[in-house]
């Protein structure tokens, strides 16, 4: 995931403007809006400036890291459709048009949740779960989430 989106998950998922968190971490407007739109090279500084003013805290570590993990087949057949990401959206509290995460959860943070939940699908499976699959099991999460007003 890029720094930008990041931040504008975290943002909006705050119910934050890039005006107000322009004002609480001290950075102008245009200089947020760059960064979320992955322009710019910000200093560890202001980042550290956004984390608090969005309510994180930034995390810097340099080391020895693992191999990056290799993305599940249920992560590809999720970023692969359309329609999850309708999910992710409606999960997230907003429409795929208005950038979801009003309702307090990050998209990054539902399409997670949903790739670890297709993962133990597939163990209960015992097999990678397909497009039809991931189709039904889609249904279901909207057919769950419609019911919560009830």
């Amino acid at each position: 995931m890029e720094l930008g989106e990041v931040l504008r998950d975290r943002r909006k998922a705050a119910g934050r403007t890039i005006a107000s968190v322009a004002v609480d971490a001290g950075l102008s407007v245009p200089y947020i809006a760059n960064l979320e739109n992955g322009r710019g090279n910000p200093t560890v500084a202001a980042l550290d400036r956004l984390a608090t003013a969005l309510g994180a805290e930034l995390e810097v570590r340099i080391g020895d890291s693992e191999p990056p993990a290799v993305p599940s087949a249920e992560a590809e057949l999720v970023s692969g459709s359309d329609r999850a990401d309708s999910v992710v959206a409606l999960l997230a509290g907003g429409s795929a048009e208005a950038g979801g995460a009003a309702g307090g959860r990050s998209r990054a943070a539902v399409r997670r949740d949903l790739v670890a939940a297709l993962d133990s699908l597939a163990a209960l499976l015992g097999r990678a779960p397909s497009a039809a699959d991931l189709s039904r099991f889609l249904d279901l999460v909207v057919l769950a989430q419609s019911g919560r007003g009830l």
